[in-house]
């Protein structure tokens, strides 16, 4: 974190996240997805790692660009991105921004129980236009930075929102909000997991059938895998052992899956048949983010399953993530690296580095290990 409050303050208001590895900033337009991203993770830092009224204080700063510029209310939903001075570069162009936009609210609400009530207010208002929007065909509802083809559902939309509006339902003990986020849970379980391969693909026909290779027969390893953990915590919150089960079965088979046995490191991207043609950009590419959200997830795994796959997982990642990513003389991590696990400055996706996946994913573990401890 002393990497990101050195170089990415804005003193105009939220955060850089255009940022080079070293902490040189490329761009001041504020991308509102790794925004809102910050005003969780600083949030996080305040409620669960230390009660530094530092970080509070930048979850606010972050917080208050973002309420003054970022909601388009001709749109309904939170704007895209933004310059450093608030103007409008891209309006409301991504339904997952507003689901970033409820996680951060909740998680700040938590850490200002003064404002809870205007930020809960802000969560509601942007989950109630979500809700509307998962009733319409996944190929109508803004989708950047990945096209949505005619006619598909994709896997991201019920992941993020089984999961940020479980969030919001349990910080309210509302059944409305826990219900949908239920519904959207099912909707992984019964329609994206695929039993006859055994393996969670990102889209299928709106029908629910498969859709045809390649794009049908795309498997993104450490989504699945960063998914099934958000259906552990929503599970056990609920009793649902069964479901448990069944989400750390999917981490270990997508482990399997993904993992590269000549070089290690997660892929990016595989195909359910083996095709070379992968219809996922860098596809080979060995991105932070998977590696992270598997060591938790293997981490999780272990204290509910107790399966021996758990702990040399997690032993593997954990070797490959602090051989090939840190950056010591700067203090964060590498984004990308390539199959060989050489660092690389292409633009993957977005151009924006964000503290969000790797220190979500350290706090998490560092819980898991207080409760095994614990008992």
């Amino acid at each position: 974190m002393p990497f990101w409050v050195r170089h990415a303050v804005d003193p105009a208001g939220g955060v850089n996240t255009c940022i080079a590895d070293d902490g040189s900033v490329l761009s001041r337009d504020k991308w509102l997805w790794s925004q809102w991203r910050l005003v969780w993770l600083f949030s996080k830092l305040y409620n669960s790692v230390e009660s530094d009224e530092r970080w509070v204080g930048l979850a606010h700063h972050v917080f208050e660009f973002l309420e003054k510029f970022g909601w388009n209310e001709e749109a309904g939903g939170w704007n895209y991105r933004l310059s450093f001075q608030g103007d409008v570069m891209d309006g409301y162009e991504s339904i997952y921004t507003d689901g970033l936009a409820i996680d951060g609210l909740v998680e700040l609400a938590r850490a200002q129980s003064g404002r809870s009530d205007e930020l809960i207010s802000l969560a509601r208002k942007t989950a109630d236009r979500v809700i509307g929007r998962l009733q319409q065909p996944h190929d109508t509802i803004p989708h950047s930075p990945y096209p949505v083809p005619r006619g598909v559902k994709v896997h991201g939309i019920p992941m993020i929102f089984s999961f940020v509006l479980w969030k919001l339902g349990r910080y309210l003990d509302d059944p409305h909000y826990l219900q949908v986020a239920r519904e959207q849970s099912d909707e992984i379980f019964n329609h994206f997991y695929r039993p006859d391969r055994d393996v969670l693909v990102e889209r299928i026909r709106d029908d629910n059938t498969e859709y045809p290779a390649p794009d049908g027969t795309t498997i993104v390893p450490g989504h699945v895998i960063e998914d099934m953990w958000f259906q552990i915590h929503i599970a056990r919150h609920g009793g649902d052992t069964e479901r448990i089960t069944t989400a750390c079965r999917l981490i270990h088979r997508h482990l399997e899956l993904g993992w590269d046995t000549e070089y290690g490191g997660l892929f990016l991207a595989i195909d359910a048949d083996n095709r070379p043609d992968i219809a996922w950009d860098a596809a080979d590419a060995k991105r932070w983010w998977p590696q992270g959200e598997a060591m938790y997830a293997a981490l999780l795994a272990w204290e509910h399953v107790r399966e021996p796959w758990c702990l040399p997982w997690y032993d593997r990642l954990h070797e490959y993530c602090f051989t090939h990513y840190p950056v010591p003389e700067h203090g964060e991590w590498y984004r990308n690296l390539n199959r060989q696990g050489q660092p690389i400055s292409d633009v993957i996706v977005m151009p924006v580095k964000d503290p969000f996946h790797l220190p979500r994913n350290l706090i998490y573990c560092i819980d898991v290990l207080d409760r095994l401890i614990a008992t």
